[in-house]
């Protein structure tokens, strides 16, 4: 099987050797070049013609976003971000995968040399993962934002739960499903495959955006209408019910489905305590995390939706809860919100639904 061809680009010299050396031990992955600026980027793209690119955020002539940018458009393809645990470097990471990147690594700041060493597994893992991966180019523009549902939708749903999970490509995916629900939506509660800090960035970007309150979640916090919690990096997130209010208890460190916060112990969760009165949506992402998760859901009576392969980044997690049978009705990306909407104003459990499901077959 022919290697991996990837292209690192980098300012730092360092970094350049480091990422360089340790990818081209990885059997399958072959470093066809590297570069200290985009614009020795671009001319070693059409050069050496990677299939997958690193790219660092801060470098000299043009920054690695205004790059992604400029490169997209014209040349689809998969970029990974090695990128900074700092506030600044959370910021442009996100703003990296609202231009076009399909995943990131973080680059630790202290002992940068022989800490790198310790994330090229991670790196060569998400590489080999987004090789194949489908790039959305021209995703963001705030000044053509998804008309909401009406309000009248979703009049008695207030005991309803709306849970929805996503890893590689979701940030843009929660954010196109997120802005299709009304200001009175039903709590929702999200695992999105995030570090420690990029879920509380993630969670204030959204906020700005949505018509409804995003915050990453603490312990106690309510699962009420007009409220979206986001489970925080390296913690562990339930929904619990606690009379007749939901709650979310956000405890524990151990990876389940090798991740932390895992979407299947969210989705667990939700079936054991809130049944048919959930609607589940597992998007765009690599592994199978949130497939055993969502077949318990849909065996409670909840309604569960998946990404259909065409919309996906990555066509992992949705396409193997698929094959578990935990997906109900599997969507493109942008009937994902109009139909969960729909599932929760109609309230017709275990039955099709006209409208935006109209033509979509029952799995």
């Amino acid at each position: 099987m022919a290697k991996i061809k990837v292209l690192v680009v980098d300012d730092s010299a360092l970094v350049r050797q480091v990422l360089v050396n340790g990818l081209n031990k990885e059997k399958d992955i072959e470093v066809v070049g590297s570069a200290s600026d985009p614009y020795v980027a671009r001319d070693m793209i059409m050069s050496k013609n990677p299939d997958v690119m690193t790219l660092d955020v801060e470098m000299p002539r043009m920054d690695g976003i205004e790059f992604l940018r400029k490169l997209i458009p014209q040349h689809p393809m998969p970029v990974v971000m090695v990128s900074s645990l700092t506030d600044r470097g959370t910021q442009a990471t996100l703003d990296a995968l609202d231009a076009g990147a399909v995943d990131f690594v973080a680059k630790p700041t202290t002992n940068v040399g022989s800490s790198l060493n310790q994330v090229i597994g991670e790196l060569g893992r998400k590489i080999r993962a987004n090789r194949f991966a489908k790039v959305r180019v021209g995703k963001r523009k705030s000044e053509t934002r998804i008309k909401t549902a009406p309000l009248t939708v979703l009049k008695g749903s207030t005991d309803k739960v709306i849970a929805l999970g996503a890893s590689t490509g979701g940030t843009e995916a929660l954010r196109e499903v997120l802005l299709s629900f009304p200001p009175n939506s039903p709590g929702i509660v999200i695992v999105q495959h995030m570090p420690p800090k990029f879920t509380e960035m993630y969670a204030k970007r959204l906020n700005k955006e949505c018509p409804f309150e995003v915050r990453e979640a603490k312990h106690g916090d309510r699962v009420i209408p007009g409220r979206c919690l986001i489970a925080p990096g390296g913690f562990q997130m339930r929904v619990a019910r606690s009379g007749g209010q939901y709650k979310v208890e956000v405890k524990g460190s151990d990876k389940v489905s090798s991740h932390c916060p895992s979407v299947d112990v969210l989705f667990t969760s939700v079936a054991e305590q809130v049944g048919s009165n959930a609607v589940g949506a597992i998007l765009t992402g690599m592994g199978a995390d949130g497939a055993i998760g969502l077949k318990k859901m849909r065996d409670a009576g909840a309604h569960t939706f998946g990404q259909d392969e065409a919309t996906c980044v990555i066509y992992g997690m949705p396409k193997v809860a698929l094959e578990k049978g935990g997906v109900e009705t599997q969507l493109s990306l942008e009937m994902i919100g109009p139909a969960i909407i729909q599932k929760i104003g109609t309230n017709t459990v275990g039955r099709a639904s006209k409208g935006v499901l109209g033509n979509q077959a029952k799995v």
